[in-house]
This record gives structure tokens, sequence and C-alpha cells, in this order.
């Protein structure tokens, strides 16, 4: 059992290191907006590249959020009927969920968008628009990336689940990170 908590552990530490990336890509993002907002009405300048960056930066917080939000529980679910089912019966629920859709999806979603990323690379795939950021596989790349860290938060999900099952641990009605770990 205690290969199950080291390797808990460290999953859940992706996780949250997910969610420092997601955090980061968030305040880089406001500035470049307060950026734009700036030049384009102070100053009359607008920048295809800067605004091209607002929906890159975007696409980090978005995708590497996921596995951020599956660690602390802050996905979407029927939590009317998940609140009133014990610890036991919400663990079942978490390691099925688990295996049976977020790791297969994640799988679906990596195969997809290596093969999205690969194609973007091999043909220089840029902006189309002038002033646009080059290197658009780079974006792209991140689709699988999180795919796979969204696959770990499932397994995440699973070996806590396990935690839960054995005694150990115990699901809480209202925690953040600090509660699952």
């Amino acid at each position: 059992m205690r290969w199950i908590i080291k390797l808990d552990e460290g999953l859940a530490w992706l996780s949250i290191f997910c969610g420092w990336v997601a955090c980061a890509a968030m305040i880089l993002m406001a500035g470049n907006v307060f950026y734009d907002v700036v030049a384009r009405y102070a100053f009359n300048e607008v920048s295809i590249g800067m605004q091209e960056m607002e929906w890159h930066l975007y696409s980090v917080v978005f995708l590497f959020g996921i596995p951020y939000a599956l660690r602390t529980d802050g996905h979407v679910r029927v939590d009317v009927l998940y609140a009133r089912w014990s610890d036991r019966t919400k663990a079942w629920i978490n390691l099925v969920g688990a295996f049976v859709f977020i790791i297969p999806f994640s799988y679906l979603i990596w195969n997809y968008g290596y093969n999205f990323a690969v194609e973007s690379y091999s043909m220089g795939e840029g902006s189309g628009d002038p002033g646009g950021l080059p290197y658009r596989w780079i974006i792209k790349s991140m689709i699988p990336i999180s795919a796979v860290f969204t696959a770990i938060a499932g397994l995440n999900m699973a070996t806590h689940a396990l935690r839960v099952m054995s005694g150990e641990k115990t699901y809480e009605a209202k925690h953040g990170a600090e509660g699952l770990a």
C-alpha cells in the first residue's frame, strides 16, 4: 500500500504543476490583453501577433487547467447526487470514471492531437495573417501534452480512490488541492 501513497502523491504533484502553468498563462494573458487595449486605444497601434498570443495563452489556461480541475474536484458532475453518497461509493464512481472515461478519452485526444501537431510542424504552419505568429505547431502540441497530463490526473483520481477505499483518506464536502493531498 505504501507504493500507492507515493504514486498518488507524485501524480498529484504533476496535476498541481499543471495548475501553476495555467495560472502563469492566465497572468501573462491578462498582461497581454492590457497591452493590446492600451496600444489600441492610447496609441492607435494594433499587433496581430499579440492578438494571436491571447488565444494561444487562453488555450494553455484551458488545456492545463483540466488536470488541475480533476485533481481538486473542480470539474463538472452531478453534485446533487454525488454529495449524498458515501466515501466508498464516491471512490468507486471515481475509479470507474477514471478508467472508463478519462484515460480512454485522453488517449483519443493525445492520438489525434499528436497527429495534428506533427502535421502542423511538417508543413511549417504559421499564422495566415501578416504580422501573425509563426510556428503554430507549438500551440497545437499543447493538445497532446495536456492529454497526457489529463490521463495522469485520471490515474491520480484512481489512486486517490484506492486510498479512500482502504480507509486511509476521505472525501471532504468542500476542499481544494490541500483537502485532497
